[in-house]
């Protein structure tokens, strides 16, 4: 387990491939996007920062849109959850079922809970943003 004290994945490294499955079962793949990708794992649904921080980007949505970017949320929560938090916040976005804390395992975000990480994935699939906390939508897509 890397957990607490596990570094971030580099920059301008290969995004682990992953698949998922969202809130209504759809299965959401890195490697079928076309285009640039951030993610946000998150430790809880419901939670003040990370309703906050994923409120932030749906208030940035357009922008995203208009930039093509895909944002995807990600934790260990259940469809449910995940249902009821995405209507409640209308939230334009999918959130990802990450069972077992897999997919951050694979992008070092993984430990007793989720650990709060973004990640900018380019359309070619390189790392072009990584950073812990709740960094600023503005900052993110400055990077992309």
């Amino acid at each position: 387990m890397l957990g607490l004290f596990a570094k971030l994945l580099p920059l301008d490294s290969t995004a682990p491939d992953f698949a998922l499955r969202d809130e209504d079962g759809a299965i959401v793949r890195l490697a079928d996007r076309r285009g640039a990708v951030v993610l946000v794992f998150y430790p809880m649904d419901e939670t003040p920062v990370c309703r906050r921080q994923l409120c932030e980007f749906r208030d940035q949505w357009m922008e995203f849109q208009r930039r093509d970017i895909a944002v995807w949320g990600v934790n260990p929560g259940s469809a449910d959850s995940h249902g009821k938090f995405r209507r409640n916040h209308r939230f334009p976005f999918p959130l990802l079922i990450d069972e077992g804390q897999k997919v951050a395992r694979l992008y070092r975000a993984n430990g007793l809970v989720v650990r709060r990480t973004v990640y900018g994935i380019d359309p070619h699939g390189r790392i072009v943003f990584a950073e812990r906390g709740k960094p600023e939508p503005a900052r993110v897509l400055g990077a992309l």
